[in-house]
């Protein structure tokens, strides 16, 4: 069955413990962090100490997406503040294998992703070590922007490359995911999908995860 990681980057700020609660009683599977540095891209958002106070009230899984510059010197603050999955940019100029090595040493899970301006080809020498694939299916930095339609080319390619190799990697996809384009995104392949506003905004949570879950009912994945 295809999991929902609501986006906190959506959430109310001011009640962030309370809108955790009601994501994990809608029946959210992963709760998904959006670390902006305002380096790698263009926004500035939360760091460790958010993970970290709201570990203490949730038992979801935390699904940590670090847009960072430097993912290699924030990883650890990340691991010790509670988070489960910490995905970086294949983007990035850190050492991406000894980067996954770091993160499952630690017992947690290491995803990768990348941008809608970058080859998926250049995902093949982390796929046999990542936990998860994280595709961006608008442009890291901002949330509420539109679905890119070539983002579904890029999770049929990992879905058809992880049943070649014999891998199991989850496919994650992140962007402009709502009512309207979740369908296609799931048939394509994905395992888990990201919404913020898809979730967050109007009629609200209660409806949009009812709808969401329809859909992937549908699915029959």
């Amino acid at each position: 069955m295809v999991k929902l990681a609501p986006s906190i980057l959506a959430a109310d700020f001011g009640r962030l413990a309370e809108e955790a609660a009601l994501m994990a009683r809608l029946g959210a599977e992963y709760l998904h962090f959006d670390v902006m540095d305002g380096h790698f891209v263009p926004n500035l958002t939360m760091g460790a100490d958010i993970v970290k106070a709201l570990r203490k009230r949730s038992g979801l899984v935390f699904d940590v997406h670090l847009m960072i510059a430097d993912p290699e010197k924030y990883l650890r603050r990340f691991i010790d503040a509670g988070s489960d999955i910490i995905t970086f940019h294949i983007e990035t100029g850190a050492d991406h294998a000894a980067l996954i090595g770091d993160i499952k040493a630690a017992g947690r899970k290491a995803g990768v992703s990348l941008n809608p301006d970058i080859p998926v080809e250049k995902l093949l020498p982390v796929l046999a070590s990542a936990d998860l694939v994280l595709v961006m299916s608008v442009f890291a930095g901002f949330g509420g922007q539109k679905f890119i339609e070539d983002s579904l080319r890029k999770i049929k390619w990992l879905k058809d490359k992880r049943e070649e190799l014999g891998l199991s990697y989850e496919i994650e996809v992140d962007g402009g995911i709502n009512a309207g384009t979740a369908a296609s995104v799931i048939a394509a392949g994905a395992d888990t999908i990201v919404a913020g506003s898809g979730i967050f905004g109007p009629p609200g949570p209660e409806g949009n995860i009812k709808t969401l879950r329809e859909i992937i009912s549908r699915a029959k994945i």
